[in-house]
């Protein structure tokens, strides 16, 4: 999905019958347990479930274009792996046009293997990017711990 594409409730066409949309969703949704590049794209996408619009619906084709062209990837776990535990935190501040929440994610490694991640649109409205990430960090901090 093109990060820089943003997409809001009200953008496009929209669908007359929006269940093969959904049906298509829920296996993306599905696949995000074994491939996590898909998590942040299949979460933004299910925001606009209920209504649909053709632009959804290209950015979804994009995904499906993605996971056609690269079928090896998913996760794995080596038995060389190195005992150390990376943790990343992100947000985005204002990532959602509907409602300006701010969208938090992060990620944590042992070693070379993606063991725990999360993405998830906020539930408050922040006053600024550093509150935002402050708050990420917390979160991402109790997950760690």
């Amino acid at each position: 999905m093109d990060y820089n594409n943003k997409l809001h409730s009200f953008s496009g066409i929209p669908f007359t019958s929006p269940s093969s949309y959904r049906r298509l969703l829920g296996k993306l949704l599905y696949l995000t347990n074994s491939i996590s590049d898909l998590s942040y794209a299949v979460s933004h996408l299910s925001q606009f479930i209920f209504a649909p619009t053709d632009q959804h619906q290209t950015s979804t084709n994009h995904i499906l274009i993605y996971l056609k062209h690269s079928p090896a990837l998913g996760l794995l776990f080596p038995s060389n792996n190195i005992i150390s535990i990376k943790g990343f935190s992100d947000s985005d501040w204002g990532a959602c046009l509907d409602t300006r929440k701010f969208a938090k994610s992060w990620c944590f490694f042992m070693g070379s293997s993606l063991i725990s991640w999360k993405s998830k649109k906020q539930n408050t409205v922040s006053r600024s990017s550093a509150e935002v990430e402050y708050r990420v960090m917390a979160m991402a901090s109790c997950e760690a711990h």
